[in-house]
């Protein structure tokens, strides 16, 4: 069944944080959408992610009207900073100019969807999406019901907010994209425990990295840098919790784990970000490793380029930011990707030597005090974590 003259101006893949945002911006401006998500609402909804919000990140829903999804319930109160070898270090933020907050992702994806259903977005849950025409003037989204019938969608821009492995860019043809990437020699234990966040930093140790970090008032992530042929299994929730307690120096409560997963560490640019009528937001498009906090940062700048460059486009018949959308994203992208690849390479190299020696332990710790001793280099540092370079 092809729906009686169903067509919309975008069809937008995944109902995650990007894809929310550029419905909710598109709507908000006049231009019609319809979201399609493979998974059920409830498992959108429930899924933990990063929980961190920048700066930028806070000024771009205000500045779009949609503050009222910066209100992410009650959050724990939290000290912050690095620990190296078990010693404070903590982080002097200039308030004046930091906006950032906690809000766990699952909230703000709930806060987006309500806003866009509340407003007549429609928003089409546990579908498995085939495109098709994807280089033609007139895409479609194809999709069965849950009746069994087929459905299929018309459009003029298909937005991919799909995560890495989305069907959108699994939809464009072999070659047609270049892949870069960079693995890097280490992984992360990401565990989430039924703790209280009560601190929330990294921790510098020669026996690998440690992260904790508040997933809203009852819960908490812990992630700890491990071997990449390091397996679930080797790490019992006793091990979790001695070998974290041993990398931030001090006793921590102790609870419930709920999930442990291996993480690799990598970083991925696509390029260009678009094909055809097809254009990729977020994951679709490039990973950074979670050291850097940055890939919510990229997914809402992605966001907003593509709202705008099709505002342009249905407003005013500017086809101009839509033609720049990959060169600009792009630009933005590796910029981050940079400082990805150097905080992440700088927090691990300054603590445990066995991957790279003693003499880049110490050059890395070195450079580590610099960003703090420095006014010009602490102004860069604070420019990038606060995503306002």
């Amino acid at each position: 069944m092809v729906e009686p003259g169903k067509h919309t101006a975008v069809v937008v893949v995944g109902a995650g944080v990007a894809g929310l945002t550029v419905g909710n911006f598109l709507r908000r401006n006049g231009v019609d959408c319809i979201i399609l998500e493979r998974r059920a609402r409830e498992y959108v909804e429930a899924r933990q992610r990063a929980g961190t919000l920048d700066t930028r990140g806070v000024r771009l829903f205000r500045e779009w009207g949609l503050a009222e999804v910066l209100d992410g319930g009650p959050a724990p109160e939290v000290e912050g900073g690095f620990f190296i070898d078990g010693h404070p270090m903590p982080i002097e933020v200039d308030e004046d100019d930091n906006e950032s907050i906690f809000i766990p992702q699952q909230v703000l994806v709930r806060r987006l969807a309500d806003i866009f259903l509340t407003e007549g977005g429609e928003i089409r849950y546990e579908v498995d999406v085939t495109l098709e025409d994807v280089a033609g003037s007139s895409p479609v989204a194809r999709y069965q019901d849950r009746a069994g019938a087929t459905v299929a969608i018309g459009c003029d821009y298909i937005a991919g907010c799909d995560g890495d492995r989305g069907v959108t860019r699994a939809s464009i043809p072999a070659g047609a994209l270049t892949r870069y990437s960079h693995e890097f020699k280490y992984s992360w234990l990401s565990v989430l425990a039924a703790v209280p966040g009560k601190t929330a930093g990294m921790a510098i140790h020669t026996r690998g990295l440690a992260g904790l970090i508040p997933r809203g008032t009852e819960n908490s992530r812990i992630y700890l840098q491990c071997l990449n042929e390091d397996t679930v299994t080797q790490w019992p929730d006793e091990r979790v919790w001695d070998e974290l307690e041993a990398r931030v120096g001090q006793s921590l409560g102790r609870g419930e784990i709920l999930s442990k997963e291996i993480v690799a560490l990598r970083s991925v640019v696509h390029d260009p970000m678009c094909y055809g009528r097809v254009y990729l937001l977020g994951d679709a498009a490039h990973i950074v490793p979670p050291m850097s906090a940055k890939g919510i940062h990229l997914a809402l700048f992605d966001a907003e380029t593509f709202a705008k460059a099709v505002i342009a486009q249905v407003r005013d018949g500017d086809p101009g930011l839509l033609d720049a959308y990959s060169e600009t994203c792009l630009h933005h992208v590796w910029n981050y990707q940079a400082f990805a690849t150097w905080i992440t390479d700088l927090m691990h190299n300054a603590g445990d030597p066995s991957l790279e020696g003693e003499f880049r332990k110490q050059v890395a710790r070195a450079e580590l005090r610099r960003q703090f001793e420095s006014e010009a280099a602490n102004r860069v540092f604070s420019e990038l974590t606060s995503g306002i370079a």
